[in-house]
């Protein structure tokens, strides 16, 4: 039962290591196997995730995010600020951090106000923000990670390259909260915990030193000492509690998608469809395998960064598995509403792939 619930909650992990193993009887290990890991982007998000991990263990976001909360007035309001909530966290925490953070908030506001039945409408649109925008920033989302770090992407560049769909993104998500409704709603229950200040400030301090060490300023290996050493006093449970399956899932398609340049005739294959279309056959490959894995295993084939990385930030939207952080998302509302799985699953479905046509016939027309 243990080995089966590992698996149902890490299965993106899972099948990581069954494709690595898989390719490893046509690559057997050998020295270029080293070559495969992007040792940057591992450490970049080992710390990014290990400094936010310190901050939820505060109920820093949490705080902030309830305040704001308390400040509208009704349930438009409280959609779109919900929205946006989580739509900016995802840019500095990350898509999966910020619907982890912020998805009990909505939970929590809706029971409060007895608006319940909206809850489906709201996680969806909070796990869309969430992906999308993440897309901004180098560490707004995992894959945004990678290819910044893999490309090498100039950081002008890189928001260059994504503003534009950013912006769309905004204007779609503001465009969706028009249909509910401005009833009146008051949220009673006391949020006014206060925050622990001289950790809120010592945490805060590492991330800004985590975001230095993204954008190249520190040596990344400078802050895999410091770091860690400071958790290790200051809480190390936020160590304990970091995404390792998160990681291995990169640690495993690095191996997968080493592999597979390897050998010629994959090789060919894929080269000579992305020539073709590049955001196209990312956008698609996000539907089946996931935005996280589609950047690491297509980023070995082709030179299009811009394409690849539009490609998989609107690509993070479609199905339920088309973006690691959707599952989140889903598993959050089925344990508030034992039974309506497949009710939430229809609506999200028909909701994300709105927003999928639409991007990438933007992407296509006006951002490549």
């Amino acid at each position: 039962m243990a080995v089966l619930n590992f698996i149902k909650k890490n299965t993106v992990f899972c099948i990581a290591a069954l494709a690595a193993a898989v390719t490893a009887f046509f690559v057997p290990p050998d020295r270029e196997y080293i070559d495969y890991f992007d040792m940057k982007t591992l450490a970049c998000l080992f710390l990014t995730l290990a400094v936010i991990c310190a901050l939820r263990n505060i109920k820093f976001f949490t705080i902030v995010a309830r305040k704001i909360v308390l400040l509208t007035g009704n349930l438009r309001s409280l959609f779109i600020t919900l929205i946006c909530i989580t739509f900016i966290g995802s840019m500095l925490i990350a898509n999966d951090m910020a619907l982890i953070t912020f998805l009990p908030l909505g939970y929590f506001a809706l029971k409060t106000a007895h608006r319940e039945k909206y809850m489906a409408y709201l996680f969806i649109l909070q796990n869309i923000s969430a992906n999308l925008g993440g897309m901004l920033t180098p560490f707004g989302n995992p894959q945004n990670l990678y290819l910044y770090s893999y490309f090498n992407i100039p950081t002008g560049e890189f928001c260059k390259i994504m503003l534009a769909p950013f912006l769309l993104a905004i204007a779609m998500l503001l465009l969706a909260c028009i249909p509910v409704k401005a009833h009146k709603l008051s949220v009673n229950e006391d949020c006014y915990r206060k925050l622990n200040i001289p950790r809120t400030v010592l945490y805060l301090v590492l991330f800004a030193f985590s975001l230095l060490i993204v954008f190249r300023v520190i040596p990344y290996w400078l802050g895999l000492i410091i770091i860690p050493a400071v958790l290790i006093f200051a809480d190390r449970d936020a160590l304990l509690m970091v995404d390792y399956p998160l990681l291995g899932t990169f640690f495993f398609f690095f191996i997968f998608a080493g592999n597979l340049a390897r050998i010629d005739v994959v090789n060919s294959f894929i080269s000579s469809v992305l020539e073709k279309d590049t955001l196209l056959v990312s956008v698609i490959s996000c539907q089946g395998i996931s935005n996280v894995p589609s950047a690491i295993l297509l980023s070995r084939f082709t030179e299009d960064y811009r394409s690849l990385l539009l490609g998989v930030n609107i690509g993070g939207t479609g199905t339920l598995i088309a973006s690691l952080a959707s599952l989140i998302t889903f598993s959050q509302y089925r344990l508030h509403n034992p039974g309506k799985g497949m009710k939430y699953f229809l609506l999200f479905t028909l909701v994300n792939v709105i927003f999928l046509v639409v991007m990438t016939a933007a992407a296509k027309l006006f951002f490549v």
